[in-house]
């Protein structure tokens, strides 16, 4: 199911920073966009499904179910003009409650094939409307290092490192989606009723694979920049500023970025072996929650915590701590744990 490789995927990337970012477009989600999978025989209804929502919600004005509304229809093909990503996005950004969230998913409304990736348009509004936000700078960053400029690559940089927060919106477009999947009751033939968790099943496989299509910023142009300036101070305590603000922002993939730039730039080794810390708990984090989202396939109530939690807000990372707060999961890797491997 698709709930189990979105969690599983994101605890991969976490244990190998090149896994981080090999992506077709500066600033594309890992691979392509695609909706939930479901058995063969569920499918076309869980499709169908999907556009049917995605109707429905485009019938409201307010940003949020707009929002809702295209990320529901971002994987579907033949969509009527009026209900595609790019027209349910663009009503989405003329609403006065419309905020960076919406910028930040227009990013992928874009013709890679094109060269346009990520949309230009939206990077540009993002600066305006996210100054302060690291992951608008380290997203300008991926731009430029792939264009070669490297003198914009350092503007960037230190625009990030002096950024207040890191929020890459995840949260904010799981509480869209989580906030309005319920519109309509999932018909019973998309899904398997032995299964166990039954309608809120299919509502927390929408929510979170959806959402998990986000675009993510150059995390690993990031990376790349500052272990090859080494020698270079203000480039080091640049990448050490931003670590700071990456492990406390909004992302599991920003905070294990912050982390690896502590543990191979700070000259302590006290910091270092912290950070090496902090990065297996938040690996034993993921993997938690990486069960929670296989036991909600099997259980409604997990299911519809889940879906509770994704709609109170917050970000991607309080969400999954929420989580593991509620089942009773410490944030600390008990004594000798090691991770396990990923069934692939």
């Amino acid at each position: 199911m698709r709930g189990r490789r979105v969690a599983t995927m994101a605890f991969a990337a976490l244990l190998s920073l090149p896994a981080l970012a090999a992506t077709p477009w500066p600033g594309a989600a890992k691979g392509a966009a695609k909706g939930p999978v479901a058995q063969k025989d569920q499918s076309k209804s869980l499709l169908q499904f999907q556009k049917d929502l995605a109707s429905v919600l485009a019938l409201r004005t307010e940003a949020e179910p707009l929002l809702a509304a295209a990320l529901l229809a971002r994987p579907l093909s033949g969509q009527p003009e009026t209900l595609t990503y790019h027209s349910l996005l663009e009503r989405a950004s003329r609403n006065a409650d419309a905020g960076p969230q919406v910028a930040w998913a227009q990013l992928a409304d874009c013709d890679a094939k094109a060269g346009n990736c990520p949309n230009p348009e939206a990077v540009a509004a993002l600066q305006t409307k996210a100054p302060d936000n690291a992951a608008v700078w380290l997203l300008k960053l991926g731009v430029d290092g792939h264009a070669g400029s490297q003198d914009a690559v350092r503007q960037d940089l230190s625009k990030a490192a002096n950024a207040k927060l890191y929020d890459d919106y995840l949260g904010a477009s799981l509480k869209a989606l989580a906030n309005h999947v319920s519109q309509l009751p999932p018909p019973p033939d998309t899904f398997n009723a032995l299964q166990g968790s039954g309608a809120a099943g299919v509502q927390m496989v929408l929510v979170f694979g959806l959402a998990s299509a986000q675009p993510m910023p150059g995390f690993q142009l990031t990376a790349k920049y500052c272990d090859d300036n080494k020698s270079d101070a203000s480039v080091v305590a640049d990448c050490l500023k931003l670590a700071k603000v990456l492990e406390w922002g909004s992302s599991p993939l920003g905070r294990s970025l912050g982390l690896h730039l502590r543990e191979t730039l700070s000259a302590d080794a006290s910091e270092q072996q912290a950070a090496k810390n902090a990065r297996l708990n938040l690996i034993w984090q993921m993997q938690q929650f990486a069960r929670l989202n296989v036991q909600a396939q099997g259980d409604k109530a997990t299911a519809q915590k889940l879906l509770a939690l994704a709609r109170s807000g917050g970000t991607e990372m309080s969400v999954i701590l929420a989580s593991l707060r509620a089942y009773g999961f410490p944030p600390e890797a008990p004594a000798g744990w090691e991770p396990a491997k990923v069934e692939q």
